[in-house]
Formats: structure tokens, C-alpha cells, sequence
């Protein structure tokens, strides 16, 4: 049977505001991108993530059910999770998982602040604008 041992040296659990499910999808994200985990390959279960770092199954749930929404995972009922085949699958970008892992770090930091997330919006998108009139 194959070991995730790989798979689980690379999960981490951080207390960055980002939510636990954010982490761990982008951390097997990253993981399908290094070939840690290949094309067809079965993911380890979600109970054994869960146990391995100490979290909520559903909060594995979540993680694995947005890997399958963005085309990186395969969901078979009772039969597991399988990495996607990248014929019919298309995966985010390393960059896309990076811009959306710093928006959501935003929106928590924003949230935190009491600071509208559609005033920041404005403001950060005028600030690039104006760098770029100014370059």
C-alpha cells in the first residue's frame, strides 16, 4: 500500500488568520504541482489528514471538496480521492493559489480592522493604477 509520508512532511498547520481549510488546499495543491501526489494517484483520506494534524474532519471536507471544484481532485464516493488526470482537469496556477491564499490573508487582516472590503478593493486597484501612470 502506498505511504503518504511526503504529502504529510509537507502539511502544516499555521496560525496565520488564514483559514485551516485554505492552508490545507493549497498545500495539496502544491503537493499535485511537485508530484508528490501524480495524475491518478488516490489522495490520502480525509480521516487521515484530519488525525495526522489534529483538525476537524469537515474542515478536511471543505479543503479536499474546493481541490475537486477547481478541477486538481476527484471525488468517488466510497472509493476515495483521486488526483485529476490533466486531460479533462484544469488546476490553478501556483500564482492564482498564491493571489487568492494573499486576498483572503487581506480580507481577514480588513475584517479585523472594521475596514470594507469593497473600500479596499477601490483603493488597492487605484494604487496600482496610479504606479503604473507613475513608472
Amino acid at each position: 500500500m502506498h505511504t503518504h509520508d511526503q504529502v504529510f512532511a509537507v502539511l502544516r498547520i499555521e496560525d496565520t488568520g488564514v483559514p485551516i481549510y485554505v492552508q490545507l488546499r493549497d498545500q495539496l495543491a502544491r503537493a499535485i504541482r511537485l508530484g508528490l501526489l501524480r495524475p491518478g494517484e488516490q489522495m490520502p483520506t480525509m480521516r487521515q489528514v484530519a488525525v495526522a494534524l489534529r483538525v476537524d474532519l469537515n474542515t478536511v471536507r471543505h479543503a479536499y471538496e474546493e481541490l475537486e471544484t477547481s478541477g486538481a481532485v476527484v471525488l468517488a464516493r466510497g472509493r476515495g480521492s483521486f488526483v485529476a488526470r490533466p486531460a479533462g482537469h484544469k488546476m490553478a496556477s501556483g500564482q492564482d493559489l498564491q493571489i487568492d491564499n494573499l486576498a483572503r490573508q487581506t480580507l481577514a487582516a480588513a475584517a479585523a480592522m472594521g475596514i470594507d472590503p469593497t473600500a479596499l478593493a477601490g483603493r488597492i486597484a487605484a494604487l496600482a493604477a496610479n504606479k503604473e501612470t507613475n513608472e
